[in-house]
């Protein structure tokens, strides 16, 4: 009877630990900083699968969302839900592409096979502008509106984090990942 109890501690402490959440803020000047992108290095992180869509919406002549970050190997859809042409395009840094004019209703595909910036704009509209940031990592987020955001499922551990910002410098610094720990991204 012993032994029984005492294997069943053995396999409970022997099971995986499922990753902790890392929740932080980002700020400007003492001011929430909205839409900052936070990436966490991880070398040892499984191979990419992409499971489910990801898109870049055009609508009402504006990228929706205005800040994207994905991982290298992802396809981004680039849908034209307007009621007028667009040419999505992005020339320098990152992914280069040009997508040519295409009606509403349509959309188009683009790899992010490299990691970096591309700033996307439209050639039609020069207003429109829109970042995909494409990072090597599994652990990564776009804080909100209040500058608040959480990297969800990442293992326990010490990590190099990176945060960059539209119109910003690109942070880099130490992150703790633990039930301990928060992240405070600052820029002066």
């Amino acid at each position: 009877m012993r032994i029984g109890v005492c294997l069943s501690l053995l396999v409970l402490a022997a099971s995986p630990v499922s990753g902790a959440n890392l929740s932080g803020t980002a700020q400007t000047k003492g001011k929430p900083a909205p839409r900052v992108v936070v990436w966490l290095d991880a070398p040892s992180a499984p191979p990419f699968v992409q499971e489910k869509p990801v898109v870049l919406d055009q609508k009402n002549s504006a990228f929706n969302p205005s800040v994207l970050a994905v991982r290298v190997g992802t396809t981004v859809d680039f849908p034209n839900s307007d009621k007028v042409f667009h040419n999505v395009f992005s020339f320098r840094d990152g992914k280069k592409f040009d997508l040519g004019m295409y009606p509403t209703g349509t959309s188009k595909p683009i790899v992010f096979d490299k990691p970096g910036l591309s700033r996307i704009f439209c050639n039609i509209h020069p207003h429109m502008a829109a970042y995909v940031m494409a990072v090597d990592t599994p652990y990564f987020t776009v804080a909100d509106d209040k500058g608040a955001f959480t990297i969800a499922d990442v293992p326990a551990g010490t990590y190099t984090y990176h945060a960059w910002r539209p119109g910003g410098t690109t942070l880099t610094g130490t992150a703790i990942v633990d039930s301990n720990h928060t992240l405070t991204v600052i820029w002066q």
